[in-house]
């Protein structure tokens, strides 16, 4: 058997290999492979560092599940990451029922890698259902909306929010979600509000949000890892993201390598067979 047509009949399972170490080294040993920032990225970015500790709140509601969390999460850390590194004030909620845990998660592990104190520097106001009209009630009155935080805690109590009612009370809002929720963050927060609103979102839904970027209800738009990965570049701080697009970037390049070697041995093959039944 000759070297094209080994190559012909790889054992599928070699393939599977590179496949796994493609993606299993760069968890082991990160490359930080370049990452080119798009500007839809760099406006959410660029808009966060212009504020400073005096300003209002941040308000970010992490609006997923744990199916979307893979390409959300890292996303949520790395703008609650920007947030905190510039001593800004952070309120984190959920709408999703589904979210309470890993928006728990993620502003915790944020805030303790910076030194956060709850109530002070940051607050979890947790989960109300019914989207629209929780969003609707906080441009009224957040304390109606959320009468107390996620631990049981009164609002008026609680030093960073105490003085916080409305949206114009908040610089702006991201909303991370894999769901029509962005959609209702548009609808009543920006709409009749006129509060700022960014997105992260998964790769597969971020063209749905294009038309909100071009009527400009949203100032910016994260979407899935690679969107993390560059909001991670951005701050300096590598993370998940950058980690995972490592192992994405080289499983693709194994691949197309394995295309072209399979195209190759099949074309010299069957111009070898055709030269062969000529020569017949």
């Amino acid at each position: 058997m000759g070297l094209f047509e080994r190559l012909m009949h790889i054992d599928r399972r070699i393939i599977f290999l590179c496949i796994a170490l493609a993606v299993l080294i760069p968890f082991i040993f990160p490359l930080r492979l370049p990452t080119y920032v798009t500007r839809r990225v760099k406006d959410v970015y660029d808009r966060i560092e212009t504020l400073t500790p005096d300003d209002p709140p941040v308000l970010i509601s992490i609006d997923y599940d744990p199916a979307a969390m893979p390409e959300l999460q890292p996303m949520t850390l790395a703008v609650l990451r920007h947030c905190f590194s510039k001593d800004l004030k952070v309120i984190t909620m959920t709408l999703h029922q589904a979210g309470p845990g890993l928006a728990l998660d993620a502003t915790s592990e944020a805030a303790e890698e910076y030194g956060k104190v709850n109530g002070i520097d940051y607050v979890f106001l947790g989960f109300k259902p019914a989207i629209a009209m929780v969003i609707d009630q906080m441009g009224q009155d957040i304390h109606r909306a959320f009468p107390e935080d996620y631990f049981g805690t009164p609002l008026s109590e609680i030093p960073m929010i105490a003085d916080i009612h409305t949206y114009d009370d908040i610089s702006l809002i991201v909303t991370f979600a894999a769901s029509a929720i962005t959609e209702a963050w548009v609808a009543y927060a920006n709409g009749p509000y006129q509060e700022p609103v960014a997105a992260g979102c998964t790769a597969v839904s971020a063209t749905d949000y294009y038309p909100f970027l071009q009527t400009g209800q949203l100032f910016g738009l994260i979407g899935g890892l690679k969107g993390a990965a560059e909001y991670e570049y951005l701050i300096g701080v590598p993370g998940r993201a950058i980690i995972g697009m490592d192992g994405q970037s080289i499983a693709h390049l194994i691949i197309i390598v394995f295309v072209i070697i399979g195209n190759v041995a099949f074309f010299v093959q069957r111009r070898g067979a055709a030269g062969g039944g000529r020569r017949g």
